[in-house]
C-alpha cells in the first residue's frame, strides 16, 4: 500500500475515535443524558465521515493497483523482449511454441515458431528427467543454454567474450624448453676446430631461423644446450609440425660421419616458473633416455613424444660406464643384502643381466638373490643348465621369499625394465628405499623416479651388454665362471639376433670380454635351437599374415591357441625377413591370459611409438605390449593405431 494513502486513512480514523471517546468521558463524569445524546449524534457523524473516508481510500487504492498492474505488465514485456538473453518455449514434441526477439537475432531469422528443436539445434538434447547446462556454437557466437525441463524452457546466454578471454588466457600461458645437441661429442670427434666451428655455425643458424619463424625466444646456454621460451599458442603450432626442426638439423648435418641430432624437452601447463623449469628438464631427461633425436612435451599430466626416427647413437667413451660401476660397487658395499629383479616372464637378457649383477655382489662379499616367479619356454633350456650348477641355482628365490628377506638396508637392482608395473614383484619397489635401475630400453612415461642410481643407455644392444661393461670396471682382477659368462652372452645373442641388429663396436667388445672369460657359444646355440613342434606353431601364425599399406605385415594367431612370448617374437622376426616388409606385428594369446603383440621394424617405421599407443614400449626396431581383452579386440586396436599413424608424417611414411 502506498505510504500517503496509509497515512491518510490512519489520521482520519484516529481523529474521530479520540473525539467520541472524549464525549463519552464527559457524560460519565457529569451524569447528563443530554450530553450523552449529543455524544451519540456526534458518534454517528464520526461513523459517517469515517465511512466516507474509507470509501475514498478504497477508490484511491483501486486506482493505484490498476496503475501498478499496468506498469508491471509493461515492465515484464519490456524485460522479456529487450533483455540480452534468449528465451524459447517448446512443446512436448520438441517443437518451438514461442520465443522472444533475442532468439530471432541469434538465429538470424524472423521466426522459428513451429520448427523442430532437433533440426535447429542438433547438439541440443534436453534430458527428460533433469535440468542442465550445455554450450552451443551458433554462427560465430558461443552460447550457454540453460534447460528447464519441467517448464519446457530454454535460456540462451552469449558467452563468446568469456570463451575468447579463456582462450587468450590459455594461449598466453608460458612454456619453457631446453634444446640439446645430444651427440655433439660423437659427431665432432675427428673434426678439426675449423670444421667443428662450421658445423656448429650451421646448426645454430638453423635453430635461429626456426626460432624467428615461430617467434621463440632462443638463448644459448652452453656449446650444446639452448633455452627457449614461448607461449602455449606457439607450442601447439610446434606440435602440429611435429617439431620439424629435428629432421632439418639431422638432414643439414647428414654429410658428416655422424649427423647431429637434437633432443628437446618442454614443460607447460602451469604459471609457476620454477615448476616449468623442472618440467622442461625432466622432459629432456626422458627424451635423452629414449635415445635422443626427439622432443618430449609435458603439459600438466600429459606427456607427448615427437620424432625418434633414428636409433640412439653409440657413445664412444666409457667414462660413464666406469663412473656407474664404481657407484654401484659403493652401494652394494653399503647394503646388508642385494635383491635382483627383472620383468615379468623374463627372457635371456633379464636372466643373464641378473646373473651378471650377482657376480658383482659376490665380488663385494655380500649376500644376494635373484627373484624368479617361474620358468617360461624362452628361458627353459638356460635354467636347465643352471640347475646343474649348485652355486648359481641357489641364487634364485621366489617373490614371496624375497619379500621375507627385504630390509631397510636392502639394495634392489631392477634389470631389463624401468617400469614398476612390469617388475615381477612390484611390492619390492614399494618397500625399498635403495633402488638401482639398469636397462637398455627407451624410456617411457612410467618410470621408477625414486631410484638412487639409474643406468639407461638405449644405444646398447641389451642389458647384458651394459652389465658386462660394468663388470669390467668393477674389479681389477675379474674372473667369471663359464656359465655366468655364457648366460650374459646368451642375452646379447638373443637381443641382437646373433649380432645382426642393434649391434655396435661396444657390443662386440663386451662379447669378446665374455668369450675370454669362458662363454660357450656352442652351448648358446644348443639353448637356442628350435623344437620342431614350436617351428610348426610359428608357421601356423605366419600363414595368417596379411600385408597392409604395402610394407607392413600383421599376423594374428587362432583364438584359443596360446603361444609363448619367445615364439611370437620369432614369428615377428621371420615376417620381417620377407621381401618388401618394413615392419611386422604378430598378435596372439599368451599363456598368462593376456594378449601379446610383438613388433619388429627395419628402422624406417618406429614400432616403439605404435606400441606405446597401446600401453607398451621398447625400441625403434623392437617393441611389444601386453593388453587385456580378446584377440579380435587387440587386432582392431592395432589396426586403428596404424591407420591413424599412416597419415602422420614421421611415423609411417
Amino acid at each position: 500500500m502506498p505510504k500517503f494513502l496509509l497515512n491518510r486513512w490512519h489520521g482520519q480514523h484516529m481523529l474521530w475515535t479520540h473525539a467520541v471517546t472524549f464525549l463519552i468521558v464527559i457524560v460519565l463524569m457529569f451524569n447528563d443524558w443530554r450530553l450523552g445524546g449529543i455524544s451519540l449524534v456526534l458518534f454517528g457523524v464520526s461513523v459517517y465521515f469515517t465511512l466516507m473516508a474509507e470509501k475514498a481510500f478504497r477508490k484511491d487504492l483501486n486506482s493505484y493497483v490498476n496503475t501498478l498492474s499496468h506498469r508491471v505488465k509493461r515492465a515484464s514485456f519490456e524485460v522479456i523482449h529487450e533483455m540480452p538473453i534468449g528465451i524459447l518455449l517448446y512443446s512436448e514434441e520438441k517443437v518451438v511454441e514461442w520465443h522472444n526477439p533475442y532468439v530471432t537475432k541469434m538465429m538470424d531469422k524472423e521466426s522459428i515458431v513451429g520448427e523442430s528443436l532437433a533440426e535447429l539445434f542438433p547438439m541440443l538434447k534436453p534430458n527428460k528427467d533433469k535440468d542442465g547446462k550445455l554450450e552451443l556454437k551458433i554462427g560465430k557466437h558461443q552460447y550457454q543454454v540453460l534447460v528447464k525441463v519441467e517448464e519446457r524452457l530454454l535460456y540462451f546466454t552469449d558467452i563468446s567474450d568469456h570463451v575468447n578471454l579463456q582462450r587468450i588466457y590459455e594461449e598466453e600461458k608460458p612454456a619453457f624448453g631446453i634444446v640439446m645437441l645430444d651427440n655433439l661429442d660423437e659427431a665432432s670427434q675427428g673434426l678439426d676446430d675449423q670444421m667443428r666451428a662450421v658445423m656448429l655455425g650451421r646448426v645454430t643458424g638453423q635453430l635461429s631461423e626456426w626460432a624467428n619463424k615461430y617467434h621463440l625466444y632462443l638463448r644459448r646456454m652452453s656449446a650444446d644446450r639452448y633455452f627457449i621460451f614461448m607461449n602455449n599458442k606457439t607450442l601447439k603450432a610446434l606440435e602440429q609440425t611435429r617439431f620439424e626442426i629435428l629432421d632439418e638439423v639431422r638432414d643439414l648435418t647428414i654429410e658428416y660421419k655422424v649427423p647431429i641430432t637434437l633432443s628437446i624437452g618442454i614443460g607447460s601447463g602451469t604459471a609457476d616458473y620454477v615448476q616449468l623449469g623442472t618440467l622442461a628438464q625432466s622432459s629432456l631427461d626422458i627424451a635423452l633416455g629414449r635415445g635422443g633425436d626427439q622432443a618430449a612435451v609435458k603439459v600438466g599430466e600429459r606427456l607427448s613424444f615427437y620424432g625418434g626416427k633414428s636409433n640412439a647413437v653409440e657413445k664412444r667413451t666409457r667414462v660413464r660406464a666406469r663412473v656407474i660401476s664404481h657407484a654401484l660397487r659403493d652401494l652394494i658395499r653399503e647394503s646388508d643384502n642385494v635383491i635382483v629383479v627383472g620383468h615379468r616372464i623374463p627372457d635371456m637378457d633379464a636372466i643373464g643381466a641378473a646373473i651378471g649383477v650377482m657376480k658383482a655382489v659376490q665380488l663385494s662379499n655380500k649376500k644376494g638373490h635373484i627373484v624368479l616367479e617361474g620358468i617360461n619356454p624362452s628361458i627353459y633350456r638356460l635354467m636347465q643348465e643352471i640347475k646343474e650348477d649348485e652355486e648359481i641355482r641357489d641364487l634364485f628365490i621366489s617373490p614371496d621369499e624375497a619379500l621375507q628377506i627385504i630390509g631397510p638396508r636392502t639394495l634392489v637392482v631392477v634389470v631389463d625394465t624401468h617400469k614398476a608395473s612390469m617388475v615381477s614383484e612390484p611390492k619390492l619397489i614399494q618397500m625399498s628405499q635403495r633402488i638401482v635401475v639398469i636397462d637398455h630400453h627407451r624410456r617411457g612415461e612410467e618410470f621408477i623416479n625414486d631410484a638412487v642410481l639409474i643406468y639407461m643407455e638405449p644405444y646398447a644392444s641389451s642389458t647384458c651388454e651394459l652389465v658386462t661393461e660394468l663388470l669390467q670396471y668393477f674389479h681389477d682382477r675379474m674372473h667369471m665362471e663359464p656359465l655366468e659368462a655364457t648366460a650374459l652372452l646368451a642375452g646379447m645373442v638373443v637381443d641382437t639376433k646373433s649380432f645382426a641388429v642393434r649391434t655396435g663396436a661396444r657390443t662386440f667388445e663386451a662379447a669378446s670380454f665374455l668369450r675370454r672369460n669362458g662363454a660357450d657359444s656352442a652351448l648358446i646355440q644348443k639353448m637356442l635351437k628350435e623344437d620342431l613342434d614350436e617351428y610348426l606353431k610359428k608357421a601356423d601364425i605366419i600363414k595368417h599374415a596379411k600385408v597392409i599399406y604395402e610394407n607392413i605385415a600383421v599376423a594374428a594367431g587362432e583364438t584359443g591357441r596360446k603361444f609363448s612370448p619367445m615364439l611370437v617374437a620369432q614369428a615377428a622376426d621371420t615376417l620381417l625377413n620377407m621381401t618388401g616388409i618394413m615392419a611386422s606385428f604378430v598378435i596372439s594369446e599368451r599363456t598368462d591370459g593376456l594378449i601379446g603383440i610383438s613388433a619388429r621394424s627395419m628402422g624406417d617405421i618406429n614400432v616403439q611409438v605404435v606400441m606405446e599407443c597401446l600401453g607398451g614400449g621398447g625400441h625403434l626396431t623392437n617393441a611389444a605390449v601386453q593388453i587385456e581383452g580378446t584377440l579380435q579386440q587387440a587386432e582392431e586396436k592395432l589396426l586403428q593405431v596404424l591407420k591413424e599413424m599412416h597419415t602422420e608424417e614421421g611415423l609411417i611414411e
